[in-house]
């Protein structure tokens, strides 16, 4: 059976930050992801993740300026040095956390710009690298430019090159099936491929990004399909509730633990 992480970015918006954790356990989810943690303290995430028996499925690198429009800066030449202290700052929300998958987004940048393609390169086998040291996976997504304009890595072709050439153990595919039917559709037959290299999936409903239960995607079927693949990992709900984040919870009853 899938085990789904609330993504607390998204979900659960109705409280404050950590107390959403207290929110996503009460609703029955085992585990949890966002987008960033470092607004919070990390022994104050630590607290709430052992107060509610939740595990941490995943969490970004830290983005760069993201107030200014950065969405990243591992592709971005000249900043080789930002990412590297950006590194130490996410190891030590893991080491807190007890995370086991990082995602390291690419940034703003021409995918045919060579002097991008080389420094995100470069950023990818530092970052993998250096988590490898600490026992945590190294995560990329391609992400699909109407939701974020300009992004460098927007072609699961390119990330599954990347992760092939590199030859890091610990380089994994971050599988959001919302970016995948935007990019290129034929979802299952992509996780029948790529489920190899793949160290996370995450889900929203296509187009609206809402709740998982309708329009172009049939979950149910996909769900079944995961779990027949043998996936045993987690399933970020990376989606943004149309309403109340409890009155749209309908979906997930049936995987909730009691």
């Amino acid at each position: 059976m899938p085990v789904f992480a609330a993504n607390l970015t998204m979900m659960f918006s109705e409280w404050d930050f950590l107390d959403r954790f207290d929110a996503a356990a009460d609703a029955g989810f085992s585990a949890v992801e966002y987008l960033f943690p470092y607004e919070a303290a990390p022994d104050a995430i630590a607290e709430r993740l052992a107060r509610n028996n939740l595990r941490q499925a995943l969490f970004n690198l830290p983005p760069g300026d993201w107030g200014a429009g950065e969405r990243g800066i591992a592709a971005l030449p000249g900043r080789f040095d930002d990412l590297k202290a950006d590194v130490e700052r996410a190891l030590d929300y893991a080491a807190a956390t007890g995370v086991g998958r990082l995602h390291l987004m690419a940034g703003i940048a021409d995918p045919h710009d060579q002097e991008a393609a080389a420094s995100y390169r470069r950023s990818v086998t530092y970052t993998a690298g250096r988590l490898a040291e600490k026992g945590v996976d190294l995560l990329l997504e391609p992400i699909n430019g109407r939701n974020m304009p300009g992004y460098f890595l927007n072609d699961f072709a390119i990330a599954e090159r990347l992760i092939a050439e590199c030859g890091l153990p610990n380089l994994k595919l971050q599988f959001d099936i919302y970016h995948r039917q935007i990019l290129h559709g034929d979802v299952t037959m992509a996780l029948r491929r790529l489920l190899p290299i793949t160290g996370h999936i995450q889900i929203a409903g296509v187009p609206s990004r809402n709740e998982p239960d309708g329009e172009e995607l049939n979950y149910p079927y996909l769900f079944g399909e995961i779990d027949r693949l043998g996936y045993d990992r987690f399933i970020g709900c990376e989606y943004v509730p149309r309403g109340q984040t409890l009155d749209g919870l309908g979906w997930f009853k049936p995987f909730a633990r009691s």
